[in-house]
């Protein structure tokens, strides 16, 4: 994939961001057609429980958990009892976990906010001009496609 390629992607997931989509959502429909999933709704519905650090309980990043869900569909096993394809796929998320908290700092929603863990009102924010300004998820959901694609694609 080119470096343009992978940018339309990262203006896509970013774009799916700003118009209100999760960031799990934004990382994972930006690039499941990859993966022969076309249905960009199917996309949005699959990976919408991730957002927020999964369910705003503000634990695993949602873009990054996106990005998982990406690894499932690039290498994931859908025979049971595959310990081999268990573990190549382990291996890549391991991969990409570890390249997301190089560049990012952490996995961990509550940390990349900066805000103390602590349980969540599942209502989600407003977006507006100030919810986007002061959040670093437009960033995260960049990030995580970027690593995907340019590791893995």
């Amino acid at each position: 994939m080119t470096e343009q390629e992978i940018q339309q992607r990262v203006d896509k997931a970013v774009a799916l961001f700003k118009q209100g989509f999760n960031c799990s959502q934004s990382v994972f429909a930006a690039c499941a057609d990859l993966y022969g999933i076309n249905d960009e709704a199917l996309a949005l519905r699959l990976s919408a429980s991730f957002g927020g650090g999964i369910g705003r309980m503000r634990q695993t990043c949602g873009a990054a958990c996106g990005m998982f869900l990406l690894a499932g569909l690039h290498n994931g096993s859908a025979i049971p009892h595959d310990a081999d394809g268990k573990k190549q796929n382990y291996a890549l998320v391991q991969d990409l976990a570890a390249q997301f908290k190089a560049e990012n700092g952490s996995l961990i929603c509550a940390e990349l906010l900066g805000i103390a863990p602590k349980p969540q009102d599942p209502q989600p924010e407003a977006r507006t001009d100030a919810y986007y300004q002061k959040r670093p998820c437009a960033d995260m959901v960049a990030s995580a496609v970027r690593i995907f694609l340019t590791q893995h694609s």
